[in-house]
């Protein structure tokens, strides 16, 4: 069980750079790190914004709710770490030999997924709809691009996350169906001798064999034959 499992090849296997590149799983990892790029950079440079020109207090652009655009710049950079986080964990699975460490990977590749993915939800829902109950004004309007490039790549970093929780599920599955095979197919202890064919004790038994036949006891002197004398 110490080889290929969970959607990766035997442990200690080159790892081909462009192969990589080229993996979904890894296109979508990329995706969703630009997504958060996008999210908490457009938050923090122009989503802070001046209520008039006589105020020059910072206020949140989103209905003036500190708690959205918080909300906001933490999911970002939670998804932007995370993504550098299991990015390198992608690189490096090939070479962890232990199936259970790949089972715990590929666990916490999951759960990590799922859990964006609702912060994102969320994420996008608080944003959408503080925007709507948003006076526009003068310094509204110059950060709106902002707040709306916030909002449209929340919800497209729904998406992706949720794709990436179902190719971690797939691997998942792909690994528990090849562990159940590799257990039903050979002996848990790598000590054990593979089963052979039954081989008997080498020593034959001279009770199996019979008398050969026409075979007779000869009498030295027959009855009715007599020994001539010379």
């Amino acid at each position: 069980m110490e080889g290929a499992s969970f959607g990766a090849g035997r442990a200690g296997g080159a790892i081909d750079p462009v192969d990589f590149l080229k993996q979904p799983q890894t296109i979508l990892r990329v995706t969703t790190w630009i997504f958060s790029i996008v999210v908490f950079g457009s938050i923090v440079n122009e989503c802070y914004v001046n209520k008039d020109s006589q105020n020059p207090e910072l206020l949140c652009i989103f209905n003036e709710n500190e708690s959205a655009c918080s909300y906001g710049i933490a999911v970002g950079i939670i998804a932007f770490f995370g993504c550098i986080f299991f990015f390198v964990v992608d690189l490096y699975f090939q070479q962890i030999s232990s199936v259970k460490d790949r089972k715990r990977a590929v666990l916490l590749d999951l759960g990590f997924s799922g859990f964006l993915s609702f912060l994102w939800f969320v994420a996008f829902c608080f944003l959408a709809n503080q925007w709507q109950r948003t006076t526009m004004s003068k310094g509204v309007s110059q950060g709106a691009d902002a707040a709306r490039a916030a909002i449209t790549f929340s919800f497209f970093s729904i998406i992706v996350w949720v794709a990436l929780a179902v190719k971690a599920l797939q691997r998942y599955r792909l690994g528990t169906d090849m562990s159940l095979f590799a257990t039903d197919q050979f002996a848990t202890d790598p000590n054990a001798a593979y089963p052979g064919y039954p081989t008997g004790s080498g020593i034959e038994s001279t009770e199996t064999y019979q008398s050969p036949p026409f075979t007779e006891t000869l009498d030295a002197n027959p009855k009715g034959y007599q020994v001539p004398a010379y």
